[in-house]
C-alpha cells in the first residue's frame, strides 16, 4: 500500500466490466498529521478504517481478476464515503472518541483534506469506472466492501454480512437471494445501516449515473483474521462472478433516489 498517494488502483482486466471498491481500506495518516492527538489504540479500531476489508478486496480482486480503487487513509483524517457538504465529512467525535487534530478546524485544513484526499480518491474512482466502461463496451457493475462492528452500543448485530442500497434493485436482490442461498448466515438489508446517503461514493458514481451496484457489508469479526478473509473470499467471488454475467446489471438506468432529487432530474423509465 502506497502511504505517497491517497489511493490504490489494483489493476485487473477492464473488459470484464467489473469494479471493486473499499473506501475504508486503511488507517494511514500522512506523517505530518501525526495521530490527530489520538492514542495509537484509536487506530485499531473500526472509527479509523474497516476492518478486513483490505484483504478482502485485494483477495477478490485476484480472483475475480477485475480492477480496484482502495483509499489510503483513515477516514478519521476525511471519510470518502461522504458528501463534501456533509457534516460528518470530517469527524470531532467518533464512537465517544474525541479527535483533537479535527477541532478547531479551520477552512483552510478543511479544503486542503478535500484537494489532497477525498477528490483525488473519487478521481481514481471515476477514472476506473469510465475505463472498465470504455473497455468492456459496457456499463460497469461497482461493487463496494465495508465492515461494521458486531455490536453497537452494547446491542450485538445479528447479521452475518449486509447489502446495502438506496432505491436501485438490479445488483440487490440477486446478491442478497445468492448471499441467503447458503443457508448459514443471517444478510441485513440496509441494516444495520441504510444504505440511501446522499453524496457518498454509490450515490455519486452509481445512483447519478445509473449504473447497477451494491455495498456490502460483512461484519468484522468474520474477516478480522486471515482465515476469515480467505473463507468470506470463497464465499462472495462466485457471487459476485455470477452477478457480473448478467446483462441486466450492465444497462445505464437511473432510478430516482430516496434522498431527493438529482442536480439533473432525468430519470430512464
Amino acid at each position: 500500500m502506497r502511504q505517497t498517494s491517497p489511493f490504490e488502483i489494483i489493476e485487473g482486466n477492464s473488459a470484464a466490466g467489473l469494479v471493486l471498491l473499499a473506501d475504508h481500506a486503511t488507517n494511514l495518516l500522512p506523517p505530518e498529521y501525526g495521530r490527530l492527538g489520538l492514542p495509537e489504540s484509536a487506530f485499531e479500531r473500526h472509527i479509523a478504517y474497516d476492518i478486513g476489508v483490505e484483504a478482502l478486496v485485494r483477495r477478490l480482486a485476484a480472483r475475480l481478476g477485475v480492477p480496484a480503487v482502495l483509499s489510503c487513509f483513515s477516514r478519521l483524517l476525511i471519510d470518502p464515503n461522504r458528501g463534501e457538504d456533509d457534516p460528518t465529512l470530517i469527524m470531532k467525535i467518533s464512537d465517544g472518541a474525541i479527535v483533537p487534530g479535527n477541532h478547531p478546524i479551520s477552512s483552510e485544513e478543511w479544503e486542503s483534506r478535500l484537494n489532497r484526499f477525498h477528490r483525488p480518491y473519487h478521481r481514481a474512482v471515476a477514472e476506473t469506472i469510465a475505463a472498465v466502461g470504455a473497455a468492456s463496451g459496457k456499463a460497469p457493475l461497482v461493487i463496494s466492501l465495508h465492515s461494521y462492528t458486531p455490536a453497537w452500543k452494547g446491542t450485538p448485530r445479528p447479521w452475518h454480512a449486509a447489502v446495502l442500497w438506496d432505491s436501485d434493485p438490479r445488483a440487490v436482490n440477486p446478491l442478497i437471494e445468492a448471499l441467503e442461498g447458503s443457508g448459514d448466515i443471517l444478510v441485513g438489508n440496509n441494516e444495520p445501516y441504510d444504505g440511501a446517503l446522499r453524496g457518498d461514493t454509490m450515490f455519486r458514481h452509481c445512483m447519478e449515473a445509473g449504473l447497477a451496484h451494491a455495498l456490502i457489508e460483512v461484519r468484522q469479526d468474520l474477516i478480522g483474521d486471515e482465515l476469515g478473509v480467505a473463507q468470506w473470499d470463497e464465499r462472495l467471488g462466485p457471487i459476485l462472478a455470477a452477478l457480473n454475467q448478467r446483462p441486466e446489471l450492465h444497462e445505464i438506468r437511473r432510478y430516482p433516489s430516496r434522498t431527493g432529487p438529482y442536480a439533473s432530474s432525468c430519470i430512464l423509465p
